[in-house]
């Protein structure tokens, strides 16, 4: 038996052996044998080879701020299957002694240990049963040492050190939904990237979401091997031959941690604000772009420590992540959150008037209420304000205005087309311009996230009918001519919920009805607003580097296309919305903001919804006559536009120029060029 101490000399050889010793760069392995040694080692006994991972790259942010970064730790694992077939109780006792030593109960490590299988609840192994399964990536050198000195004790788990993943959130800034999560590669992820089964280790991580599995390939890197020699008993003599992983890429990204930290921040107080007024809001999300497709800042609330999935979650953590009750903090409501745009979406409806023949210099009348068909509309408890502009109706948001201008298209707008179910129905008028303004569509950020929205096309109503009348909702089975007011509803879509009305028409274009966007979408189309006319498909990757620091590729916003509005109609909406905040709906959030240093341009929208409070959205640019940057804020349960989410977005104008007290996070909303980032 070999003594204690030379015992203890071994294992700390092996400790050392596996650690990565970066010099200059390049990946180096303690090395005790010359290379005449290897051979004549190799020759005289049986060689393995062993798999070492490769140091996942990091993320940065637009100055090179590391928003997440991968070191090595070591990790503790555990060999399910050698235990269920070498011990006589599946390992249980394995289990029972090595919980302590983790500092963990009987409970959780069991719970870490076992299959994803159905019907099993996280937290649980995703990964091939075939791996040893990670249980904590946070080892001390002494736990490490005392299940290593004590094989007899613990067979079947190991400590090995391996990169893990850090998320440092400079300046405050945690994009988490943004960033994503990395997972234990599965089997289905191996037989789709053709990988073969030897080919990774058991704490090999994959990007699940965000930017991690957006960029997967780019940040995994290249596993490298070493060959060990072995005796006939399987005891390690030495390494024989070693062939060093190649570190993945870094994604340097467009993201500010400055910004985000700021739009986090407004996000937050204006969610507890709206709180503190009685409502139940429990998410919300905020953006900024730049006007040339590019994004500085996506904060979503509620948001979490992404640090959680470095461990394996628990079932608490997994409950609060995934669950209604806390607002699933898991989800990107930026890209995923559908909401009512509110009368924000006056811009496209303006633009579908021009282009039908309706004059920027003519005058429109706003009533205090038009009845369309059976139905009142209300100008939201306003009077009537006379006739007026376009501009004036923006500026004042004037929802009668719109009303009749959506019913009036309606009508002129093949009116047989509704006379039928049909699939192919042609695309109304204002819809076919809110789906050239990049809605109802995803806008194909480098994110796998994203929702679509809704824009109330007849062929969408036809597959809503289609799927709800006798499947789905069920309307045929549930609805009554003469029940509740739901009831009465699901009757009348049973037999009609294809057709396009006037009704449907007119509340449409203010943005509400069946109309819902993401607030990713609202900000890119005021960013081709605010740019003149320029739809981009956003980017939040900016560039990819290698370990060397070379750029390997550039990422830029591809152009969608052009705006169908002439550049005359697009100059004028932009100054009717700088006209929103000084004497229009936002005045009352802006009062007192310097306008003279900065002039910002913005709408207001008030989206109600049928039981709940209305979602509270502001969409903007700065500066007016020259916009570089757009922020957008959406607020659901939240109450008017100008209440909620304005005042959030004034708060980020105020950190990105360093106003009113504020210090600057881009002076003079200049971003910084392509940074340098630390080898």
């Amino acid at each position: 038996m070999i003594p204690a101490s030379r015992r203890r000399l071994v294992v700390l050889y092996l400790i050392a052996a596996a650690m990565m010793i970066t010099l200059g760069g390049r990946l180096w392995y303690l090395q005790v044998m010359n290379t005449t040694q290897y051979r004549q080692l190799a020759a005289a006994n049986q060689t393995r080879q062993i798999v070492v991972p490769a140091v996942r790259g990091g993320i940065v942010d637009d100055t090179g701020k590391p928003l997440v970064r991968n070191n090595t730790s070591l990790v503790i694992s555990v060999d399910m299957m050698r235990l269920s077939q070498t011990t006589r109780d599946g390992g249980k006792s394995v289990l029972h002694r090595l919980a302590p030593l983790l500092g963990m109960s009987d409970k959780l490590l069991s719970e870490k240990v076992r299959l994803c299988t159905k019907g099993v609840p996280a937290p649980c192994w995703p990964g091939s049963p075939y791996q040893p399964i990670p249980v904590t990536q946070r080892a001390s050198v002494r736990t490490a040492l005392q299940i290593m000195e004590e094989p007899a004790q613990f067979p079947g788990v190991t400590a090995q050190v391996q990169p893990v993943v850090d998320y440092p959130m400079p300046d405050g800034a945690n994009p988490a939904q943004v960033l994503g999560y990395l997972q234990p590669i599965t089997q289905q992820e191996m037989a789709r990237e053709h990988l073969p089964q030897t080919g990774f280790a058991a704490a090999d991580l994959v990007g699940q979401a965000g930017l991690e599995a957006q960029y997967n390939a780019a940040l995994t890197g290249k596993p490298g091997t070493q060959t060990v020699a072995v005796n006939a008993a399987g005891d390690v003599l030495g390494t024989t031959g070693e062939n060093q992983p190649v570190p993945g890429d870094t994604l340097v990204t467009s993201l500010n941690a400055n910004v985000q930290a700021i739009a986090q921040q407004a996000l937050k107080n204006a969610i507890a604000k709206s709180r503190a007024q009685g409502n139940s809001v429990n998410q919300g999300a905020a953006i900024v772009e730049t006007t040339g497709g590019r994004i500085v800042a996506m904060a979503s609330y509620p948001d979490y420590n992404p640090s959680v999935w470095t461990n394996g979650i628990s079932s608490e953590q997994f409950k609060y992540l995934f669950g209604t009750a806390s607002g699933e903090p898991v989800i990107n409501w930026a890209s995923q959150g559908q909401y009512a745009p509110g009368s924000t979406f006056k811009v496209t409806s303006t633009a579908a008037a021009v282009a039908n023949g309706y004059s920027l210099d003519g005058l429109y009348a706003c009533p205090a209420s038009v009845t369309i068909g059976t139905q009142k509309f209300i100008n939201d408890g306003e009077p009537g304000l006379g006739d007026m502009t376009f501009a004036q109706a923006l500026i004042a948001s004037c929802d009668t205005v719109y009303y009749n201008i959506g019913y009036q298209l309606w009508a002129t707008d093949n009116v047989k087309a509704d006379s039928k179910a049909d699939p192919h129905a042609p695309i109304q008028k204002m819809q076919k311009m809110e789906l050239a303004w990049g809605f109802g569509k995803s806008t194909g950020i480098d994110l796998p996230e994203e929702s679509t929205g809704t824009i109330p096309t007849r062929q969408w109503l036809y597959w809503m009918w289609k799927d709800n009348a006798h499947t789905g909702q069920n309307w045929c089975k549930y609805g009554k001519a003469n029940g509740s007011y739901v009831q009465q509803i699901e009757y009348q879509d049973c037999y009609y919920g294809w057709i396009w009305e006037p009704g449907q028409a007119a509340i449409a274009a203010i943005g509400q009805g069946y109309v819902t966007v993401t607030p990713l979408q609202l900000a890119n189309a005021y960013t081709a607003l605010a740019n003149g006319g320029t739809l981009y498909s956003p980017r939040i990757g900016e560039a990819l580097m290698s370990p060397a620091g070379k750029v390997t590729a550039k990422i830029n916003p591809p152009v969608v296309r052009r705006l169908p509005v002439s550049s005359g109609t697009l100059a004028y909406m932009r100054d009717a919305l700088a006209g929103v905040v000084t004497q229009g709906t936002a005045a009352g959030a802006f009062a007192g903001f310097p306008l003279n240093q900065v002039c910002v341009a913005g709408k207001t929208g008030t989206a109600q919804i049928m039981g709940r409070k209305a979602t509270s959205v502001f969409a903007s640019f700065a500066p007016c006559q020259h916009p570089k940057l757009v922020v957008v804020v959406m607020l659901p349960d939240s109450g008017f536009g100008a209440d909620a989410a304005a005042p959030a977005v004034r708060k980020i104008w105020d950190g990105i120029y360093g106003l009113e007290g504020s210090k600057a996070a881009l002076p003079g909303g200049r971003l910084p060029a392509l940074p340098e980032v630390p080898r």
